[in-house]
């Protein structure tokens, strides 16, 4: 009986299969957890977008977060002003964080800028509703039907006239709204974990529109 050749264990290729396929399924598993985890975020970012767009909409055609703003129709009256005259110009700034409305520039101020947190909460959680995610219609969905996670906290609503309406308007002035959100972030759970990539902070989203009555109800002529 002839010697027995036994292959060295550098030349065992028993199991190769094995842990080429736990590598590549591993590199695999990665790519494509985080590419879902991405998406995820980027769809939350596009629904934040899309609730300032409900949001400015929702404040051109309700009553003002600053309580004065739609009695500036009486300018005529206040600053001498002629019935039919240019709006004089201002910026009130109304930030949900501070529950505060603030007159920053312009030779027009109301006298009343108190915060008006039931016109905040139309914009955010929709007409008559106090909460999120129950709007039944297009009509009663606020900023948080789109984005639950929006609070009035995240929300700044700036009042700037900007050349349009006249001094005597029943409707008061009709100024260029800018909503935009803030201190809101995208969280990650499982690059959390892999990367320590904890979250993502969304940038100042904002968008534009024209006042319309500045009122939920219709004006009186």
């Amino acid at each position: 009986m002839g010697p027995r050749h036994v292959n060295p264990i550098y030349d065992d290729e028993s199991g190769a299969v094995l842990v080429e396929v736990t590598i590549v399924m591993t590199v695999m598993l990665v790519f494509i957890l985080g590419a879902v985890e991405f998406l995820l975020v980027f769809y939350q970012w596009n629904a934040a977008a899309k609730a300032t767009q409900i949001g400015a909409r929702l404040a051109a055609v309700s009553d003002p977060v600053a309580r004065g703003l739609n009695e500036l129709a009486n300018a005529s009256v206040s600053m001498t002003v002629s019935p039919g005259a240019a709006m004089p110009t201002f910026v009130i700034t109304c930030d949900g964080s501070t529950a505060r409305c603030v007159c920053s520039e312009g030779r027009l101020c109301p006298r009343d800028l108190a915060y008006n947190a039931a016109a905040m909460n139309t914009i955010v959680f929709g007409r008559t509703s106090a909460s999120c995610t129950d709007a039944t219609s297009f009509y009663q969905a606020g900023m948080c039907d789109v984005f639950p996670r929006i609070t009035p906290a995240n929300v700044v609503i700036v009042y700037e006239q900007t050349g349009l309406g006249f001094a005597g308007r029943p409707g008061g002035p009709a100024p260029t709204i800018t909503v935009s959100l803030k201190n809101l972030s995208l969280p990650f759970t499982f690059l959390k974990g892999l990367v320590g990539l904890s979250q993502l902070n969304i940038p100042s989203l904002r968008t534009s529109i024209t006042a319309e009555d500045l009122s939920t109800v219709a004006p009186a002529f």
